[in-house]
């Protein structure tokens, strides 16, 4: 059995305040007693009470953090990085998946409340003044992240509309005459949009200023669609002899686009254009190398975790915005 940290206390011959100076690197505290009361604790399996420092403090040293699932492989390199974050606080992490589901999202967060998580972390599908009060009416602090839900409601995100504006004048500059922007659907669901809305918003004010000063006669398409998307690209290929390229919101559909082209022996690059938005990890997997905007997932995550500590510690508003640029990276498939 542990000792606890009286007895380590008393075996150092040292206060309590001495043993947790020691153990948490806090405070003034003598090089030499400081390395005894480490090795002590070391040899006789000492591990802190977090309950028993929670039930003083108020805190439970757990965050939650709602996400949208964890096949999409930019929310997994997200909780990963808000995990190592947490961890370097002296925090534990408690993840829930709310699978595009509205009143699952709500609930997931009222549990996590009931477990008295000390502040969330939510990429949400809800949106709206109405939700906005209903999170505030949790009275826990919330940071939200991608998915803007409404003014007033701690958020931290990419510069989205203009990342995906250049790279759409980066396409057009090389030559394509027809663009494809690909999406999931924005027009018949009551989720949240946000980060896609974005996206397009800046693809079609990229479009329509070149066809103002550079080439009228390019032209452009939206393909909004939840499974057929792949196979709609290809058709939009075959159907024109314009030069065609394709602008994914996301990795994930650039890939199965190029999936599904291989399959009919067109090669991205050549036979067409792609970029996708987000840069996962799985690009460094994939031939030939897409080209995509880098969403710096980890430095966004980090931002998410410093605001949301600033909250629980009282040292941020409750509107506080923060808004990372992103940048285009090369690829063989432009």
């Amino acid at each position: 059995m542990a000792i606890t940290a009286k007895e380590l206390a008393d075996m150092c011959g040292v206060s309590r305040m001495t043993v947790h100076r020691a153990l948490t690197d806090t405070g003034r505290i003598n090089p030499q007693t400081k390395e005894l009361i480490q090795a002590r604790a070391k040899e006789y399996g000492y591990r802190p009470d977090l309950l028993a420092r929670g039930l003083v403090k108020g805190q439970t040293f757990y965050i939650g953090v709602v996400v949208l699932d964890v096949n999409n492989r930019y929310f997994s390199q997200m909780l990963s990085a808000i995990g190592t974050e947490a961890r370097k606080r002296g925090y534990f992490v408690n993840i829930t998946l709310h699978e595009e589901n509205k009143e699952m999202e709500k609930e997931q967060l009222e549990r996590l409340v009931d477990y008295h998580v000390d502040g969330i972390i939510l990429s949400s599908v809800n949106q709206g003044k109405e939700y906005r009060d209903f999170l505030r009416s949790l009275d826990t602090p919330i940071v939200t992240i991608g998915n803007k839900i409404a003014d007033g409601i701690p958020f931290v995100s990419i510069e989205e509309k203009k990342a995906a504006r250049e790279a759409t004048e980066t396409i057009l500059r090389n030559g394509y005459e027809k663009i494809v922007f690909v999406c999931p659907p924005l027009e018949q669901t009551e989720g949240n949009t946000y980060v896609h809305r974005q996206r397009m918003e800046g693809f079609t004010e990229a479009v329509e200023q070149w066809k103002r000063t550079e080439k009228p006669d390019v032209e452009s398409l939206v393909i909004s669609e939840k499974t057929s998307y792949a196979k709609r690209a290809y058709e939009e290929l075959i159907k024109t002899k314009k030069r065609t390229a394709f602008f994914c919101a996301g990795d994930i559909f650039a890939l199965d686009i190029m999936k599904y082209m291989a399959e009919k022996w067109k090669k991205a690059g050549a036979d067409y254009g792609i970029v996708g938005f987000d840069g996962i990890d799985i690009l460094d997997y994939v031939t030939p190398r897409l080209c995509t905007i880098y969403n710096p997932v980890e430095p966004v995550a980090k931002e998410a975790v410093k605001l949301l500590f600033k909250l629980m510690n009282g040292e941020a508003a409750g509107d506080e915005t923060v808004i990372l640029d992103c940048e285009m990276m090369a690829g063989d498939t432009l």
